[in-house]
């Protein structure tokens, strides 16, 4: 079954089934509480015919639990996009589309409106004893959709109207540029539409850590890009998974922050309401609706550039005034011979911070942040090499050595060894 074969009107719902059951992943269908038993097997059947060898399952006592399961090393590209690419029309509507295009086979071919309308008629539902019928309202709403789309012109000439097909673009050269961007960048779903054009036999890249789970979220960003674009405030439902409930909220998006390290999409804005800053996951967010201008985006902009500097992921600490509270980091790690990589690696992956080498053998690290918590996951890569550590929090660098003292303690190790 193709992916053609079951289509949708509401991408949001199908979204949110392939985020809660295959991203999340690992409910059974009696734990689903959000709709029936039988819109869920709807929903799933229809994921199924898009997904096809790329679902799994596994029983517990609570019931089969579906989930997507994808090799990134057979797999060179992403299979949500199959999602994007399964649209609902109705019967006029399919039919509309072929017959304007068989009409305006080539760039060359110009019509206007009233000769579309009668070649329809006259050579197209002639034949049929109850044809359908297209008013001039649908022909030319459709002429305008496909306009806006950029799949035909029109060029006007005093009063009338021609339409034609837009010149095709060659993207054979572009096809190694078109399989990294669709499988690496936001909104990549562009990318593996375009590639469909494309006559490739051959994929250039497979991927070690292939994020593929932000496909289903391309709508929500394609909507946030173009707010920032146009510099508009949007509201924009957010539902948190620590809230039963949704929130609408109207903020000013400024700019996309995606993790290198799981893939994470994150939105940082700016809360009018509030006179704050804060940062949304993207996948959380649903139903973008586009507001007026605000005059302060290019303020708001540079001031988030500011706040970057002093940013180790996407938390921004203030207190109720506004006025900003930094919190310092700073360990010190040993290397042994032939161990450069990790100088190398600690240069490389600073970020914010500053790296001080204060012998052959020793080097410090140390940062002022917003949020130190941020940092835990990278200083956590260092343990045996830091020898010292301070922590302005101490409630972090606390819980940071407690961990420690257990996992020594879940090894037997605790009475060998100290952090």
């Amino acid at each position: 079954m193709s992916a053609y074969n079951e289509l949708i009107k509401n991408f949001e719902r199908i979204r949110s089934y392939m985020r809660d059951f295959y991203v999340y992943g690992f409910k059974s269908r009696d734990g689903y509480q959000t709709k029936s038993a039988r819109s869920y097997d709807d929903e799933r059947r229809r994921m199924e015919s898009w997904l096809g060898d790329h679902m799994s399952f596994v029983r517990t006592p609570e019931g089969k639990n579906v989930f997507i399961s994808i090799d990134s090393r057979t797999i060179p590209h992403n299979p949500l996009y199959n999602a994007w690419k399964a649209k609902s029309f109705t019967d006029g509507d399919i039919t509309l589309h072929f017959i304007l295009f068989d009409i305006l086979y080539d760039p060359s071919v110009r019509r206007a409106l009233p000769e579309i309308l009668s070649e329809i008629d006259g050579k197209y539902l002639a034949g049929f004893e109850t044809p359908l019928m297209f008013d001039e309202s649908t022909v030319r709403k459709k002429l305008k959709e496909y306009c806006e789309a950029g799949i035909l012109t029109a060029e006007k000439e005093g009063r009338k109207v021609y339409y034609r097909r837009a010149d095709s673009t060659n993207v054979s050269d572009l096809t190694d540029i078109l399989h990294y961007y669709s499988e690496v960048a936001p909104c990549g779903v562009i990318g593996s539409f375009i590639l469909d054009k494309a006559v490739t036999d051959t994929d250039s890249f497979t991927f070690k850590h292939h994020y593929i789970t932000g496909a289903i979220d391309s709508g929500v960003l394609a909507a946030l890009f173009t707010a920032m674009r146009e510099k508009r405030a949007v509201t924009v439902t957010n539902m948190s998974r620590r809230k039963d409930l949704p929130r609408r909220s109207r903020i000013v998006p400024l700019r996309i922050l995606i993790s290198a390290q799981n893939g994470r999409q994150h939105l940082f804005a700016y809360l009018p309401d509030f006179n704050s800053f804060n940062s949304y996951r993207v996948d959380y967010l649903s139903n973008v609706k586009l507001e007026d201008p605000t005059p302060r985006f290019d303020e708001l902009r540079a001031e988030l550039d500011r706040m970057q500097s002093k940013m180790w992921g996407v938390s921004v600490k203030r207190n109720k005034w506004g006025n900003e509270h930094l919190e310092h980091v700073e360990f010190t790690i040993r290397v042994e011979e032939g161990e450069d990589y990790i100088v190398k690696r600690l240069y490389r992956e600073k970020r914010v911070g500053t790296v001080e080498k204060l012998d052959e053998h020793t080097y410090r690290f140390y940062a002022d942040v917003y949020d130190s918590s941020e940092m835990i996951p990278w200083v956590r890569t260092f343990i045996c090499r830091i020898i010292k550590m301070n922590f302005s929090n101490r409630t972090i660098e606390n819980q940071f050595k407690n961990d420690l003292k257990e996992m020594y303690r879940m090894y037997g190790l605790d009475e060998e060894v100290k952090p």
